[in-house]
């Protein structure tokens, strides 16, 4: 929020919702004892002044006031706030809409009658409603603070893999799937151990990497390459870049450095922990003298709004004569835009980028989240004839320092 009259736009937006919330808090409460309505007044208009408060110092303090972590949650608790409130106001909206069609129906059906200047025309308020609309805000609000709990909270998501075309050799393979590290987000470098301690529990043949290995900047990755290069697998370490490793979401120069150095400084951690960067290119893995086919390529968006570096021509040519072929590529909008319609002989795409939004239900045979409906392929496995599509949830967390009902991810393929 650089612009000042976006912030002011913001906080006015804010300030609105609240008046309106609180409309219908007053309406609940008009019966309760004056101490009691003072109370939740002051609660209330206390929390709206504190969020003004914290977003006024996000926007004129420099990242270090307060330290990240303090800053991190602040962050939280307003946008959380804020989304609370939002879902709140829908129920709202409901409600006044159903009271504005009955003074309207009563207006039309009195028309030709003479109604006296005393009578009361107005329309009460539906406490149902309005109870359901902070419950299901409450409910948002509450979810949002448990969640903190489970940012490091490391799932191991196991899947089995058939395929009629893959060679004998590579049968029984095993994979370890992770993405979205997002290195500039982590606050706990225990907790990471740990994740790292259960990729390595793994026993892999091969990992693989897809994207996001940073928020913004290379430096990010530094308090934590060491931990990271004691992965090793026999058959390598591959990954590609995600949206956010080109830093395109930060001015440049920045600490002294350019957008190309920031990138240049990114390449060479990966190679300094051993993993294969594949930029728009391919490598052939082979075992037992058979060889499958392995693409990576930098991002590829089907999404205006994200970065198209990617070039599956480039890294595609020369695999034709591979019977079996793997692709990593950072955003799943790439498996339906291109892969499917122009290269159906990629067997299996990897991808990550959307987090399943670190926020949704995950039941046996159902699963839902609100970023469904920005992408259709989101989390889990997706298959279209010959051609399969896994999207990784994530290993860390981006902007909300936590996950609701879906855990950062650490996946085990079996190819069988």
């Amino acid at each position: 929020m650089r612009s000042p009259i976006g912030l002011l736009i913001f906080i006015s937006i804010l300030v609105l919702i609240d008046f309106y919330v609180f409309s219908f808090i007053k309406s609940l409460t008009q019966f309760t004892a004056p101490k009691y309505k003072y109370l939740i007044g002051v609660v209330f208009w206390g929390a709206t002044i504190l969020s003004i408060i914290i977003i006024l110092m996000f926007a004129y303090t420099e990242q270090d006031f307060l330290g990240k972590k303090l800053r991190t949650y602040l962050f939280a608790f307003v946008i959380g706030l804020f989304l609370a409130k939002l879902l709140a106001t829908l129920f709202f909206l409901i409600d006044d809409s159903r009271r504005l069609v009955q003074w309207g129906f009563k207006k039309v059906a009195t028309i030709n009658q003479t109604i006296k200047e005393d009578d009361n025309d107005g329309i009460s308020r539906s406490a149902f409603l309005t109870w359901l609309g902070i419950a299901a805000g409450s409910t948002l609000f509450g979810s949002l603070l448990v969640g903190f709990s489970n940012q490091y909270n490391y799932k191991i998501v196991r899947q089995k893999l058939t395929f009629n075309n893959l060679p004998f050799a590579f049968k029984g393979m095993k994979v370890v799937h992770i993405s979205d590290i997002h290195s500039g987000s982590f606050m706990d470098s225990n907790a990471v151990a740990r994740g790292i301690k259960l990729i390595k529990e793994q026993e892999a043949d091969l990992i693989l990497f897809t994207g996001d290995l940073v928020n913004n900047r290379a430096s990010e990755m530094h308090p934590y390459k060491e931990m990271f290069s004691t992965l090793k697998a026999p058959l390598g370490i591959y990954s590609i870049l995600g949206n956010h490793d080109y830093g395109d979401y930060v001015q440049w120069p920045d600490d002294g450095l350019t957008k190309q150095q920031n990138l240049s400084e990114l390449k060479n951690i990966h190679a300094s922990m051993g993993w294969r960067l594949l930029m728009n290119e391919h490598v052939v893995l082979e075992r037992d003298n058979e060889q499958i086919a392995l693409i990576g390529i930098e991002n590829w968006s089907a999404r205006a709004n994200f970065p198209k570096y990617g070039r599956l021509d480039l890294a595609y040519k020369g695999t034709e004569k591979y019977q079996f072929k793997i692709l990593m590529s950072h955003d799943p909008s790439h498996w339906h835009a291109q892969v499917r319609k122009e290269y159906a002989d990629i067997d299996l795409t990897l991808s990550g980028h959307t987090h399943g939004m670190q926020f949704g239900l995950e039941l046996p045979g159902f699963k839902w989240s609100p970023i469904q409906y920005v992408y259709k392929e989101w989390a889990g496995l997706y298959k279209d004839n010959n051609s399969q599509l896994y999207v990784n949830r994530g290993f860390g967390f981006l902007g909300y320092p936590g996950r609701v009902g879906v855990m950062p991810e650490i996946t085990v393929f079996e190819f069988v």
